[in-house]
């Protein structure tokens, strides 16, 4: 024999009541009949709670009185036939007439006590209970309503009673028995003391009305139908990555329950928990879904944790003073005085020196909680031996759960290392000596960001999300997306990885999508629905967003972004970026990104400063990192002068080569932005700073290629005039190279911590000679490269090659947020 209970969703609506019969018809086919507990409908608890609470202030309340009635009516009109609906009718008036009475007695009093508070919300239930067993009597036979006021017994503690186990089981069993074979409908979530008064088993107390019919009975399973699948690995609300889980022991199941998860009523499995009773988690609206089955004997979970819990609102009261330490009794005084107020202390931690105690309550109670403190504590104030307690708001609780934890190394670790990563700060930390749970509390503001973080670190069979707010949809930015689309299914599958486009601005527009900007349609979007660009405000609602694993990435050649690096870095936000300005200005600034990238647990990516896709930046870390010392530096680190180089030959005159380079669009729009050597500069300045030198922009030692009226033509068109004007300049070059079987090469070099940049002829025997299309090249001599240099070649220049440069620093921050193994 089965329980079932019925939640308020589940009995809230004709259609979730027809589910519920085809559930009950199913269950009655396949064993004997099972006892039901139901809630009320739902949203009927609150309106009656405002019913009640309007009417102790003389407030009017008919019209919520009608609405009441007819929800019910309007159910049994629709689903009990015509013949069947006027007894049933009668009864549901008798309740009605009963609880318009009683809510104009509390009028004329205007006073609510707990007492009647009970009464009024029994009404509910019964409701819900009398009309739902006749549809069922009327679809699956013969039918019992039970009013469980009349068989379960408890204190006179009002609201939230205790349950005299004893003498309800003994109740439970006669009426069973009594009425063997037939299908029970019993009201939840109400009980009734020695005196026969109605009270309450708390929010939730249906659940718990379940299990003690189902220890009473010895029952096989006791089922529990909501509208979810079952108890999930985090607040589905929050986290769209959360999933039911299969099982869970009746110990993670109660520290998940206690701690947030609002699927299933604490105190329902302590009496399952003492017979060894099965609880399944079922949804109504899917029945053939299993659920999750909460029991004694769980097999070992494929996960560290079984589940992330939280507590969206709290508050905390911090007590401290060196009157504190070494007193014996002053926890047991604290505690007892918070106990007999009833006040429910939610976490607690003390510090090690016992200087100071903090914990904490529902936010309803903190304000009475200080005040009992001081009053309790009134003569160690006076004295300064305590400090007066200090009430912190806007704050939540979140804790991992589960009993794989207990003896694992790593587990805290991963937990501190997502929060830390995500910028997410630990007000407090709790953790038992059984190691099933780690509490932590942090800011509200924060709680979704470091859910979804600590999920994504602790479930890694999951893909990880990734959230990018790029600047720039230029030639790199909208290859970038293109990539990014077009790679998307083996980014999750060999990477784990899913990258979601959450914000894109330009000089014009921009847009924001917290679930991802579709880019198969980024540029309609952004026309369609994006509004002035601003940059200031496109990071402060980066930051309002507030979302984990997010990075800034910097498509453009702008020196405006540069400006707000320093925000972004100190909002716990990654940097991806290959504009070159910022790293290649004052080497304070550069000092101070790297500094702040370390100081705030985040990266600052710019491969694409110095050669675009190829890995040159991160060759040199590398070397750097394992010790290697750098002797010399020599690179071609502009694809357009490299272009212009490699084809400068035979009969083709520089003017011509200049101009096919541009056609080709490997130039800027004015070419003497490349030929004039300052991206080269910016480039090797980078270098040298990366391998530890301190140089300013105006210590680099540019050598020009072009003659000095080439570079100060006053349009592009007069500078292509005066390139043929020194045709002869530049042919003399090339004659003299060519007859020393030599080639032109622009080259930069750093050696004794000086960087240098100038225009040489170099033969077959140097790495630089044998060089194509718009090739990089650089050469690292070190201490261990000495005899043969490490040589990075390859294309230099392009959107294709500098987007998926840009692409892999994205999946390399990625690769930075912690997963457990």
């Amino acid at each position: 024999m089965k329980v079932l209970k019925f939640g308020g969703t589940s009995v809230g609506s004709v259609e979730s009541i027809r589910t519920l019969i085809e559930i009950l018809k199913r269950e009655k086919s396949e064993r004997q009949s099972p006892v039901v507990v139901l809630s009320a409908m739902s949203g009927v608890t609150n309106l009656l709670v405002s019913m009640a609470d309007k009417a102790a202030r003389g407030e009017e309340v008919s019209a919520y009185l009608t609405e009441l009635e007819n929800r019910h009516f309007d159910v049994v009109k629709a689903l009990l036939d015509v013949p069947r609906q006027n007894p049933v009718f009668t009864k549901l008036k008798l309740f009605f007439n009963q609880l318009e009475d009683l809510l104009q007695g509390i009028s004329s009093l205007q006073e609510l006590t707990p007492k009647t508070r009970d009464l009024v919300l029994s009404y509910g239930e019964r409701c819900s209970t009398l009309m739902v067993s006749k549809i069922a009597e009327q679809e699956l036979g013969e039918a019992v309503f039970a009013d469980a006021s009349e068989l379960i017994k408890t204190d006179s503690s009002y609201g939230n009673a205790r349950i005299q186990t004893e003498i309800s089981e003994m109740l439970i069993r006669n009426f069973y028995e009594a009425n063997s074979g037939k299908l029970i409908f019993v009201t939840g979530f109400i009980a009734s003391n020695d005196e026969g008064k109605i009270t309450t088993l708390g929010r939730g107390g249906s659940d718990y009305t379940a299990a003690i019919i189902g220890s009473a009975l010895n029952a096989e399973e006791i089922e529990i139908w909501t509208d979810v699948n079952g108890m999930m690995t985090a607040d589905p609300r929050m986290v769209k990555k959360a999933f039911p889980l299969k099982e869970l022991s009746y110990t993670e199941a109660m520290e998940l329950s206690y701690f947030g998860a609002k699927v299933i009523y604490p105190p329902t499995m302590i009496p399952a928990f003492l017979k060894k009773i099965p609880i399944v988690i079922r949804n109504t609206f899917e029945p053939d879904f299993k659920g999750t089955v909460i029991r004694h004997d769980c097999r070992e979970a494929d996960h560290p944790i079984k589940g992330i819990s939280s507590i969206n609102d709290i508050s905390v009261l911090n007590l401290q003073g060196s009157g504190m330490v070494g007193k014996a009794g002053f926890s047991g005084r604290l505690f007892s005085l918070l106990s007999r107020e009833q006040i429910n202390i939610i976490l607690i931690t003390q510090s090690s020196s016992e200087h100071s105690i903090t914990f904490a309550v529902h936010p309803a109670d903190a304000v009475k909680a200080k005040r009992l403190i001081e009053q309790e504590f009134e003569l160690e104030l006076d004295a300064k031996k305590v400090e007066a307690p200090v009430i912190e708001e806007d704050l939540a609780a979140l804790a991992i759960v589960g009993e794989n934890m207990k003896e694992t190394p790593g587990i805290s670790g991963t937990l501190f290392h997502a929060l830390g990563r995500n910028g997410v700060n630990v007000r407090a930390i709790a953790q038992g000596s059984s190691e099933y749970n780690i509490s932590v509390i942090i800011s509200s503001h924060d709680l979704e960001k470091a859910l979804n973080a600590v999920h994504d670190a602790f479930y890694t069979d999951l893909k990880k999300n990734l959230n990018i707010f790029c600047l720039g949809t230029g030639n790199i930015g909208s290859t970038l997306f293109r990539q990014i689309q077009e790679h998307c299914e083996f980014l999750q599958l060999q990477n784990g990885v899913t990258i979601n486009v959450v914000g894109i601005t330009n000089s014009r527009q921009m847009v924001f999508n917290p679930d991802g900007i579709a880019l198969s349609k980024w540029n309609e979007v952004l026309e369609k629905e994006g509004e002035p660009a601003d940059l200031a405000l496109f990071v402060a609602r980066m930051k309002e967003m507030n979302l984990p694993n997010a990075i800034f990435v910097d498509n453009t050649a702008s020196l405006k972004p540069i400006a707000v690096y320093e925000d972004v870095f100190k909002s716990n936000i990654s940097v991806v970026t290959c504009n070159k300005i910022g790293n290649s200005s004052s080497y304070s600034q550069y000092k101070n990104f790297k500094e702040l990238s370390q100081l705030h647990g985040v990266d600052f990516y710019y491969e694409t400063n110095v050669g675009a896709g190829l890995p040159i930046v991160r060759t040199l870390k590398d070397l750097m990192i394992s010790g290697d010392r750098v002797i010399r530096i020599e690179a071609i680190l502009s694809g357009t002068i490299s272009f212009i180089f490699n084809n400068f030959k035979g009969d083709l005159t520089f003017h011509d080569v200049v101009k096919q380079a541009q056609e080709k669009g490997y130039t800027e729009p004015d070419p003497r932005d490349d030929l004039s050597g300052t991206d080269f500069m910016r480039k090797m300045l980078i270098l040298a700073r990366d391998a530890g030198n301190q140089l300013e922009p105006d210590e680099v030692k540019i050598e020009s290629m072009l003659p000095e009226a080439c570079l100060k033509a006053a349009s592009v068109e007069d500078f292509y005039t005066e390139l043929k004007n020194h045709n002869d300049f530049f042919e003399k070059l090339k004659a003299e190279a060519v007859s020393n079987g030599k080639v032109l090469r622009y080259i930069g070099m750093l050696e004794d911590g000086q960087v240098s940049i100038s225009l040489q002829m170099v033969d077959e025997n140097h790495p630089f000679y044998m060089l194509s299309g718009s090739d990089n090249i650089i050469s690292f001599t070190t201490d261990r490269y000495r005899e043969r240099p490490l040589v990075v070649k390859g294309p230099g220049a392009g959107a294709e090659v500098t987007a998926a440069g840009v692409f892999a620093d994205i999946v390399n921050v990625g690769a930075q947020y912690p997963n457990y193994f």
